[in-house]
């Protein structure tokens, strides 16, 4: 089971930003920038520590979130899409006229059950 996930469109952008920069994790802070945006960079430029949350994997790109936005998002699954427009933030995706963003569904019973009871 999965908290996260992805759609075609956004897949498509991921394999491409993967031909390009090579291996890439992706990273939500809630912080400067786009706020709560899911920013994407080379693997290795993103200075994770303690207060980042790993969410899991998705299209093989790691997705993690600081935990305190990760204590908004806790009861939601998240699918990670893309749109026109210019973020204001250094995700790699940017210079293609694109960014991504999340959309978001509570968790069914099935699912909040599961995160609570195991660890992710």
């Amino acid at each position: 089971m999965q908290r996260i996930s992805i759609t075609k469109k956004a897949t498509e952008i991921v394999q491409h930003l993967k031909s390009q920069y090579g291996d890439l994790i992706f990273h939500q802070s809630g912080g400067c920038c786009d706020g709560s945006s899911p920013m994407v960079f080379q693997k290795g430029e993103m200075y994770l520590d303690d207060s980042d949350i790993f969410l899991g994997e998705i299209e093989g790109v790691e997705f993690y979130m600081n935990q305190d936005q990760f204590e908004y998002w806790k009861h939601t699954h998240l699918t990670i899409d893309i749109t026109e427009g210019r973020g204001a933030s250094f995700s790699l995706e940017i210079p293609l006229g694109l960014r991504f963003l999340i959309k978001s569904r509570l968790l069914t019973e099935e699912e909040n059950n599961f995160f609570n009871t195991t660890k992710e």
